[in-house]
C-alpha cells in the first residue's frame, strides 16, 4: 500500500470518526468534514458544524463568544478521544491540539463565516530511523 493510498484511508477514516463525535456529542451533523494531514500536522474543518440556533445567536458579538466557548469547552471533553484516535491511525502521539470557531459560519475556525469548524493537531516529529 503506498503512502498516498495510506493518506487517503486515514483522511476518510478520521472524518468519518469526528463527524460522528459531533452528531454524537451535539445532536447536529455538519454537512461534511475535510481532513488535511501533513507530516506535522493533521487539520479538520467541519463544515456547518453550528444548529442554526447556534448560527443565529452568533449574529451578535456576545452571542457569538457564547457559541465560541460552548463548542471550545466541547472540543476540550472530546480532544482526548479525537488525540487517540489520531494516534492510532497515524501511530503517532499528538503534541498539541487548538480549537478555533468561526460563529458565523458554524466552521472551527476563527473569523470563518460560513459555518466551519477547524480543528488542528500538531504530531509529534517522526521518530529517526537507526
Amino acid at each position: 500500500m503506498g503512502e498516498h493510498e495510506t493518506s487517503a484511508n486515514f483522511s476518510k477514516e478520521l472524518a468519518e470518526i469526528a463527524l460522528s463525535m459531533q452528531s454524537e456529542r451535539t445532536g447536529h451533523t455538519p454537512k461534511a468534514v475535510t481532513v488535511v494531514a501533513s507530516d506535522e500536522t493533521v487539520v479538520l474543518t467541519l463544515h456547518e458544524a453550528l444548529t442554526p440556533a447556534e448560527k443565529i445567536l452568533a449574529r451578535t458579538e456576545a452571542g457569538a463568544a457564547k457559541v465560541e466557548q460552548y463548542h471550545r469547552a466541547l472540543f476540550a471533553v472530546s480532544c482526548d478521544e479525537l488525540r487517540k484516535e489520531i494516534q492510532r491511525l497515524s501511530g503517532r502521539k499528538v503534541r498539541e491540539a487548538a480549537v478555533v470557531i468561526e460563529p458565523a459560519t458554524g466552521a472551527i475556525v476563527h473569523a470563518f463565516t460560513s459555518g466551519t469548524m477547524v480543528q488542528i493537531f500538531q504530531l509529534e516529529p517522526r521518530a529517526e530511523a537507526s
